[in-house]
């Protein structure tokens, strides 16, 4: 393994929760993606911990399923992992595992530092009972205990600020990781480079020149099994409450006073300040029902679904920002299951030329669109003259799609990103409760209207573009379809209206 500053300390990896889904298929294959590129400390344990009694052979095997990557090497990390199970409301098993942790610890040779990274893989339900734990019993009582907190950081303002208050009795913010992977992602991280690296954009950024911003979170499968969890949350809490939100503040706060985490989020609060009171009447809720020919089953059909289920599946809804720079200029959100493609994307649109040179009928609107997933990429819709003997216009690209430009591409998962820095203790990637706070408060009074009025649900079917009302809400603010462009990059066949 790599060497690092420190060769005296250790890193030990505790990751509550590790019998589950989530550990199985993100953590532990971030930790061996890590491994992989020699970035985690020479010096590493990793103990899992859960309630299932299962045999160290039979964790290995499950595990291993889900790494990709040389046997060698899986091998190597294979012997890393260590398991214990015990109760996660008990005091007695916490310092069971305490004493195996530490038997473990001091087996390495010449450590004199002993670093403790928890990483919570469990229902928020237990989320502070598990921490109690981790502080009554599990703490380093020699070197740095960090703890990294996944979504969802409550169901409203009135849990989140009950969850933040109840950690923050136990932890220091500076050792709190909450984790929101789409910060992780290479386009999201390109975000702000692309804006105050590039001098031809900041001067265009600005309501002066754009007429509406789209940001798209689009799933094509459904919930497929996990419908009962999803029904207790939808898709507003789910995902436009924390990942178009955080790609929303990135796209719009002023320029920061430096990169250092604070600076950053300090910039990205006051932005989220700015939004306005979301109305209903700018807001679109879906439910998908079955396919076209009835073969896949519709949401209510979901194992675990109640069958008078109204949890949208799909949401849209346009935000207002009351600042100088925004003020009058909508942005629009969309996110939902069990649509026509799988994308995440910024749509920026520009205003049309204040010339009389050439009808609206004749030319589209210029856009800068950031591909965040899959097939990261970022190209700018431009209007060019068709070759020939006719002056036409044709709509073209000038395209940077990240597998033709970068050779040998290998992009991290988001979460090797986010775990590597939770071990460096660099916060930029990570949710501070300020601004967490902030995010409920713009959330809360909608979702409560939503409940207390109970809003019934658009149906649309699995595999179209979501509600035709989507598509309506976002033309009532200004967006203009292009219906005859298509982006070379979207697909092999390159059949997809973009």
């Amino acid at each position: 393994m790599t060497t690092t500053p420190d060769s005296r300390s250790l890193l030990t990896v505790i990751i509550l929760g590790a019998s589950g889904d989530l550990a199985k298929k993100k953590t532990y294959p971030a930790l061996f993606g890590l491994y992989l590129r020699d970035l985690l400390p020479s010096n590493t344990i990793i103990y899992g911990y859960a309630r299932s009694h299962i045999e160290i052979g039979d964790f290995k095997a499950r595990i291993s399923k889900g790494l990709k990557g040389d046997e060698e090497k899986k091998k190597q990390f294979l012997n890393l992992l260590h398991y214990h199970s015990g109760k996660y409301d008990e005091k007695a098993s916490y310092d069971e595992f305490e004493k195996l942790i530490s038997a473990e610890e001091k087996k390495q040779q010449g450590i004199d530092k002993f670093n403790r990274l928890f990483y919570m893989a469990i229902p928020p339900s237990i989320f502070i009972e598990v921490s109690i734990g981790i502080h009554g019993s599990l703490i380093s009582k020699n070197g740095w205990s960090r703890v990294i907190v996944e979504k969802p950081f409550g169901r409203d303002l009135a849990s989140s600020r009950e969850l933040v208050s109840e950690l923050g009795k136990l932890f220091k913010e500076k050792d709190l990781f909450r984790i929101d992977h789409y910060l992780g992602k290479e386009m999201v991280q390109n975000l702000m480079v692309l804006r105050f690296a590039n001098a031809v954009f900041e001067p265009l950024w600005s309501k002066s020149h754009i007429s509406s911003i789209t940001i798209t979170f689009k799933e094509d499968i459904g919930t497929e099994g996990r419908g009962g969890y999803f029904d207790q949350f939808g898709i507003i809490r789910d995902v436009m409450q924390n990942h178009l939100l955080q790609v929303l503040s990135l796209v719009a706060m002023e320029p920061p006073v430096s990169l250092n985490a604070d600076d950053i989020t300090n910039e990205k609060v006051k932005l989220l300040r700015c939004i306005q009171p979301i109305k209903m009447n700018e807001v679109v809720l879906g439910q998908y029902t079955s396919d076209s020919e009835g073969k896949i089953p519709a949401y209510l059909d979901d194992e675990g679904v109640p069958k008078d289920s109204i949890t949208p599946t799909y949401a849209a809804a346009v935000f207002h920002i009351n600042n100088p720079r925004w003020r009058g200029m909508p942005f629009i959100l969309k996110c939902g299951k069990a649509l026509d493609e799988r994308k995440t994307e910024v749509r920026i649109q520009f205003q049309r030329p204040d010339n009389f040179l050439f009808s609206d009928d004749d030319i589209s609107r210029n856009e800068l669109v950031m591909r965040i997933q899959p097939g990261e990429a970022v190209y700018l819709k431009l209007l060019s003259k068709k070759p020939g003997l006719e002056n036409k216009i044709e709509q073209t690209e000038l395209d940077l799609s990240y597998r033709h430009r970068f050779e040998n591409l290998d992009l991290p998962d988001a979460y090797e990103r986010l775990i590597l820095d939770a071990i460096k203790g660099d916060h930029n990637l990570f949710v501070r409760d300020d601004e967490l706070d902030v995010a409920w408060q713009i959330f809360t009074p909608l979702l409560d209207q939503i409940e207390r009025e109970k809003v019934k649900p658009e149906p649309y079917t699995f595999g179209s573009r979501g509600p035709k009302s989507a598509d309506e809400l976002s033309k009532r603010f200004g967006f203009i379809r292009s219906l005859g462009y298509n982006w070379p990059g979207n697909s092999p066949q390159g059949n997809k209206k973009n």
